[in-house]
C-alpha cells in the first residue's frame, strides 16, 4: 500500500516535455550523466524507444533534480526524482541514492519488472559490459565492494556508538561505551574514501542497500 502511494505520488511530479531531441552521451560526462534505454512494442507491432536521462551530479543535493523521459528521441516527460513515468503497459520508475542511480526499472502493470538497458557508452553501460565480457572479474569486484562495505560497517559502527555514549545525558540511561576498534584520522578517513568507491561500483550495477549504501534517494 506504501509502495503504491509513493507511486501514484511521483506520477503526479511528472510534466511534458518541450519535444527538444535527445543529446548523444559524450565521453566526459560518465562522472555526472545516466542515459538509460527502453523498447517496448505495442499491440499495432510498433516499437518505440524510451530513454531516460539523468544528469546526477548536477544539483545533487537539491530536490530540483530531474529525470528526463525521451520517446523515439524527443523529450517527452519531466519529472523530479524520485520520478514514475506511465508508460504503455506499465511504468518506468527512476530513483537515486547518494552515490548514483539505484533503480531504472520498467514494472509492468501485471507485477514482473525489467531494468532498463543502459548506454554503452555511460559509466552504467561500460560496467555492464565489463559484467558481459569477463564475467569472473566482474563478480570478484563486486564481492570486494561488498566486503569493503561490511568491513566498514563492522569498523564504524563501534566507533559511532562510543561517540554517542559520551553524552553525559546518554551514558547516564545506558552507560559508557568504549569501542574496540580505535582508527586514526587518516584511518577514518581511507575507510570513507573506499566506502565511497565501493558504493559506487555499485550503483553502476543499480545495487543498493539501505543499511550498506547509506544515502538514500
Amino acid at each position: 500500500m506504501i509502495k503504491e502511494w509513493r507511486r501514484r505520488r511521483a506520477v503526479q511530479r511528472v510534466k511534458p516535455g518541450d519535444g527538444r531531441a535527445l543529446k548523444r552521451f559524450r565521453w566526459w560526462q560518465l562522472p555526472f550523466r545516466a542515459l538509460f534505454c527502453l523498447r517496448l512494442t505495442g499491440d499495432d507491432g510498433q516499437r518505440t524507444v524510451y530513454a531516460v536521462d539523468v544528469r546526477h551530479w548536477q544539483n545533487h543535493s537539491s530536490d530540483h533534480l530531474k529525470a528526463h523521459l525521451y520517446t523515439d528521441g524527443r523529450q517527452h516527460a519531466v519529472s523530479r526524482l524520485p520520478a514514475a513515468f506511465p508508460v504503455p503497459g506499465g511504468t518506468v520508475e527512476v530513483r537515486m541514492s547518494a552515490f548514483g542511480i539505484k533503480r531504472c526499472h520498467y514494472v509492468t502493470d501485471e507485477g514482473p519488472e525489467y531494468r532498463l538497458v543502459p548506454d554503452p557508452r555511460s559509466a552504467e553501460g561500460r560496467r555492464a559490459r565489463l559484467e558481459r565480457d569477463h564475467p569472473a572479474l566482474s563478480r570478484a569486484i563486486g564481492l570486494l565492494s561488498l566486503c569493503v562495505l561490511v568491513a566498514a560497517l563492522a569498523l564504524l559502527l563501534p566507533q559511532a556508538a562510543e561517540q554517542l555514549t559520551r553524552s553525559e545525558g546518554i551514558a547516564r540511561h545506558t552507560g559508557t561505551f568504549t569501542s574496540p576498534v580505535d582508527l586514526p584520522k587518516w584511518g577514518n578517513i581511507a575507510l570513507g574514501l573506499a566506502t565511497a568507491a565501493a558504493s559506487t561500483e555499485r550503483a553502476l550495477r543499480l545495487r543498493h542497500s539501505w543499511l550498506l549504501d547509506g544515502g538514500t534517494g
